[in-house]
């Protein structure tokens, strides 16, 4: 009877799992690129503005038009739900309601020339698509049941342009799901840009390359739109002119241009996501050793950041933002970030704030041009081709022993690392690189007639400190924000160098993580940073009260 009943239950537990996997890929394919295209034909409406009825305990409301916006299915569940440009809302306290009164908290974003708003999909309308658009509310207190009119339904965030911006000589326009994979790409005679709201009064301009997720195209001519600012999206030629759906604003009058000022001859560009605690180390440092401005693309952070990017500003210490909130999009980032600094800064070095430059030859009398000594001697005509690039190779640091974030701080902290090299890093003349923007994190594509270098590791060296304390190297887990890479939790490439041995798929801590990766004692710059800065205490490091 006992033997049976288990092999009953263990039926039961089989088919359970079956159903449950038939379920899990028939929901994976509902959201697919493919199935988007069939479902959502009609990608370039306007801003929604939604009918909301509204039922209170007293009376019943007439329909009242909400905030005109669109709304994007971010990776995770996220919504994002972009204000109309002509809208300027002045309040952040809103919440996202969707159908069947479904409610959840609307976080403002921190764009400042954009309103933006996240919120989360709700559970119950996660089960299938199409999924519908929320409304923005002020409160959801004492509503009864709530009707949204006709929900739109949501744009997907893998086939979307969404960022646009004006150069002097063209336009530069960021897409999702145009290009589907590195290295496959549209040829720019296929596409179109196409400017303004209506779509049959668009103006089209033909599109000059296209790389990943980056093109670019030839300046339109705007005198017949009248917006201050324009819509901008991508078209495929042919029959069908199907044209991308699009968030896509940029002001035709901010356009990027030459300024009069020298530039500074070495700049560090850099996508960041909730890294207060660690960024007044790395720009100090990198600041001690030559870098004369930074240009950080904040990704969405919810942490601190900008309170401490302002007492750095504050203390002397030349700091740009950009509020980048796109997931997964660190090459068009960085794409972007040489683009719109190639008339402000010569050279930009494009390294993570958990990576540092170090030199076993640096000293307190020569530490201001370390990096500078790095960079060829550009007037040296006999240099062919010239030197657009220069490669420096890194080393993995491990957590080394801690179990949480070390009070010392990051350089005197992580002593132990990997015994071989691993990637490497770039600092790039921004006049070299090539015009397709194309980019792999670690190093730019060049012109022709440009050429890279490869410095030797025994000389100078990026120390990548990767492997940290289990909760700091946790909170990676869920943001990777490089869109060749895959996440963790896929199980693909599963020998990639970009995957952490012995991590599996799921943020659970490895057994052992604390002395994992530690092959090599490396205590060149944590002897260093002491050398420099002082001896952290045992109450915070040394860079906590440390300014110019």
């Amino acid at each position: 009877m006992s033997r049976k009943l288990r092999s009953s239950l263990l039926y039961l537990i089989a088919s359970v799992l079956f159903l449950g996997s038939i379920y899990h890929n028939i929901f994976r394919s509902s959201i697919s690129d493919d199935n988007f295209v069939r479902l959502s034909p009609n990608y370039n409406r306007h801003f929604h503005q939604q009918q909301l009825s509204i039922k209170t305990s007293d009376s019943t409301l007439s329909p009242t038009s909400t905030i005109p916006t669109y709304s994007v299915l971010l990776p995770a569940w996220q919504v994002l739900v972009v204000v109309s440009p002509e809208i300027t809302p002045v309040s952040d306290d809103f919440f996202c309601l969707f159908p069947h009164n479904e409610v959840s908290p609307a976080r403002a974003s921190g764009r400042p020339e954009r309103k933006t708003f996240t919120c989360e999909l709700p559970v119950k309308l996660r089960r299938r698509s199409p999924f519908p658009e929320p409304v923005l509310i002020k409160s959801p207190a004492g509503l009864l049941p709530a009707t949204i009119q006709s929900p739109a339904e949501m744009l997907r965030w893998n086939y979307l342009v969404y960022e646009a911006m004006f150069t002097e000589i063209d336009v530069v326009v960021f897409a999702k799901g145009v290009n589907k994979r590195q290295g496959k790409n549209w040829d720019p005679w296929e596409l179109n840009c196409v400017f303004g709201d209506d779509v049959a009064n668009a103006v089209r301009t033909a599109v000059t390359t296209s790389a990943q997720e980056v093109f670019r195209c030839q300046l339109p001519d705007l005198t017949s739109l009248s917006s201050r600012l324009i819509k901008v999206s991508l078209e495929f030629c042919g029959a069908s002119k199907r044209v991308i759906p699009s968030i896509a604003y940029a002001e035709a009058s901010n356009v990027v241009v030459a300024k009069s000022e020298p530039k500074s001859l070495l700049c560090a560009c850099t996508m960041v996501y909730n890294v207060a605690k660690f960024l007044r180390e790395w720009i100090i440092y990198h600041s001690k050793i030559g870098v004369d401005k930074f240009i950080l693309y904040d990704n969405a952070s919810e942490d601190e950041f900008y309170r401490v990017v302002g007492e750095l500003v504050e203390q002397g210490y030349n700091i740009s933002t950009k509020f980048w909130q796109w997931p997964k999009t660190q090459e068009a980032g960085f794409s972007h970030c040489a683009i719109h600094n190639r008339n402000t800064c010569k050279w930009m070095m494009f390294v993570d704030v958990d990576e540092f430059v170090y030199s076993a030859s640096s000293s307190s009398s020569s530490s201001s041009m370390l990096i500078k000594s790095l960079l060829p001697n550009q007037t040296d005509s006999k240099l062919t081709p010239r030197v657009g690039e220069v490669i420096i190779g890194c080393h993995e640091f491990g957590p080394s022993g801690h179990e949480s974030h070390p009070s010392q701080g990051v350089l005197q902290g992580y002593n132990c690392r990997k015994a071989m090299e691993n990637r490497h890093k770039s600092i790039v003349l921004l006049d070299a690189v090539d015009d397709s923007l194309v980019n792999v994190v670690h190093h730019f594509h060049l012109k022709q007639g440009y050429a890279m270098i490869k410095l030797d590791i025994r000389n100078v060296v990026v120390n990548h400190y990767k492997f940290q304390a289990w909760p700091e190297f946790k909170a990676k887990f869920k943001r990777r924000v490089s869109a060749y890479v895959p996440d963790w939790t896929e199980s693909v490439s599963p020998n990639s160098q970009d995957r952490t041995p012995g991590l599996g798929v799921t943020p659970v801590e490895p057994q052992g993580w604390p002395y994992k990766f530690c092959e090599v004692r490396d205590n060149g710059l944590k002897m260093l940073s002491e050398q420099w800065f002082g001896k952290a205490s045992q109450s915070g490091t040394s860079f906590t009260a440390l300014g110019r």
